[in-house]
């Protein structure tokens, strides 16, 4: 299954290159009070909810998939974790140069550990990325975004699949400098995540994807997640032995070489094996005009 959110905090089936309207299946969550529950509760509730969207999916109203604003597929995930250079070539080209690490030692993931990215930095494909801090080098980084299903803490490499949900594109944006990477990554519109989520079993080996960032027509990116240092199941192993995940927590799982700065007027077209594209504009205002 592949699922949006979409235009008014719609929630949708895509089949083929049209969206399916399942938002009445929303109705089905349970009511809660204050304090509220860790995690998205549209993906804490997913498993139950599926079989009746696909039934809805038959006789739904359906938009074209072209003709929708695309959100963000997740709406309230508790974290996002991210992979800091988690592609040996791309920890070569950091090292390599001054513009990227800024004088600081960089380490490999297995040292560097995972960060945060501020939830609040979350958007969708048709709210565009806005870049407006002009004194700084902001730059792309497509990544392979996963989903978590269901609660995870201290979760082996061998088990570590069954707590996937799903797969979408990510887009890591960052702006390079001295400060922590979590300042730098975590600004309003950072963290792109869509076009939809791909279920896991439509994926069954999330690490052997080609995927590919143009630009302009122009190749940006381009790799297969089989050439990840931690591959999906040891990120997970790696992440949860520090912090439970709740579902709809996002892991970004890294980026390869060839990431290079982003300006105003840029569209970033991102394709991934066994997802889709994902299309982004870039602005240099928050009128995004």
């Amino acid at each position: 299954m592949r699922f949006c959110r979409f235009d008014d905090n719609r929630l949708g089936v895509v089949v083929g290159d049209e969206v399916k309207d399942v938002t009445a299946v929303l109705d089905r969550l349970p009511a809660y009070r204050y304090p509220f529950p860790h995690g998205d509760q549209f993906m804490a509730h997913f498993a139950e909810l599926r079989p009746v969207m696909e039934d809805m999916a038959k006789t739904a109203p359906s938009k074209k998939l072209a003709d929708v604003a695309l959100l963000s597929p997740i709406a309230n995930p508790g974290k996002i974790v991210g992979a800091p250079v988690n592609y040996r070539l791309h920890l070569d080209e950091v090292l390599d140069s001054d513009q990227l690490h800024h004088g600081m030692k960089i380490k490999p993931i297995a040292e560097a550990g995972v960060f945060l990215k501020a939830v609040s930095s979350l958007i969708g494909p048709s709210e565009g990325i806005v870049v407006d801090w002009n004194d700084r080098r902001t730059d792309h980084e497509i990544e392979l975004a996963v989903i978590i299903g269901k609660k995870a803490f201290r979760v082996s490499e061998a088990d570590a699949l069954d707590y996937v949900a799903g797969y979408a594109i990510g887009y890591d944006i960052t702006i390079r400098g001295p400060e922590e990477r979590s300042y730098r990554k975590s600004l309003d519109t950072f963290s792109v995540l869509g076009p939809y989520v791909v279920t896991a079993d439509e994926i069954p080996n999330p690490n052997n994807l080609d995927f590919e960032l143009t630009i302009g027509g122009e190749t940006r990116q381009k790799s297969n997640t089989k050439m990840l240092i931690f591959n999906v199941q040891k990120l997970i192993e790696f992440t949860t032995k520090a912090y439970t995940l709740y579902p709809g927590d996002i892991i970004m799982t890294g980026t390869p070489e060839g990431v290079a700065p982003i300006a105003a007027g840029d569209m970033l077209h991102g394709t991934f094996e066994g997802i889709g594209t994902m299309d982004v504009k870039v602005y240099d205002n928050w009128d995004r005009k």
